[in-house]
């Protein structure tokens, strides 16, 4: 397995970058402790997200009986789908009306650390099922360990872009931040492609001999 594949395809998923706007927006009204303490419980949300995935992913979609090639393809098309709305400069995993049931639970005084700023605007269904794809392509204990160390790498490069999100929208301003996540939507696009070719071939042998 290349291990940096799934490195490369949790960042372009996952990007913080382009959820700032809605960082920005959903802690506005927070005090400096608290919009730390969101910064937080973000990152380590992230961070499980992932690290379950990762780990029991593949035992939990055994348990309803669904072929790895069959999600591998599932997973692909999620991934595809999510990589058209980075490419019009929306977030992977946020849809409007995620945003506003968000805005709901704000107003009903729930954090929004988990939700939705976690979940789904930074890791969802197409976080988890990259991660059980590449979980069935380890071999050794070792690399879901490195699977796992990949989920503490997307915690802090959260944490150190939300606590910077003031100066990078400053920097970048929205134009910017669409640019960058149609970069990232466009490198998630070829990987979602080669999942989906990957899971074809499996269900369709056929495929793979045409190919030749």
């Amino acid at each position: 397995m290349d291990l940096l594949k799934p490195l490369i395809a949790l960042l372009a998923i996952v990007n913080p970058i382009g959820v700032v706007p809605f960082f920005i927006h959903f802690t506005q009204n927070l005090t400096p402790e608290q919009r730390k303490r969101t910064i937080r419980v973000s990152a380590f949300t992230a961070f499980i997200v992932i690290a379950v995935s990762a780990i029991a992913g593949l035992k939990i979609i055994e348990f309803f009986g669904i072929s790895l090639a069959s999600f591998q393809v599932g997973g692909g098309t999620l991934l595809l789908i999510s990589a058209i709305q980075m490419l019009n400069a929306q977030p992977a995993e946020g849809r409007k009306e995620d945003v506003s049931e968000g805005e709901s639970k704000v107003d009903a005084g729930a954090s929004i650390a988990v939700v939705p700023l976690t979940i789904p605007l930074l890791t969802g269904p197409a976080t988890i099922s990259t991660m059980v794809i590449y979980a069935d392509k380890t071999r050794h204990w070792w690399q879901i360990g490195v699977l796992v160390g990949y989920g503490v790498v997307v915690a802090l490069a959260t944490f150190l872009v939300f606590s910077a999100s003031g100066r990078i929208a400053r920097v970048l301003g929205q134009t910017g931040i669409n640019i960058m996540t149609r970069l990232m939507g466009l490198i998630l696009a070829a990987l979602a492609v080669e999942l989906l070719a990957d899971g074809l071939t499996k269900l369709f042998p056929v495929l793979a001999s045409n190919l030749r």
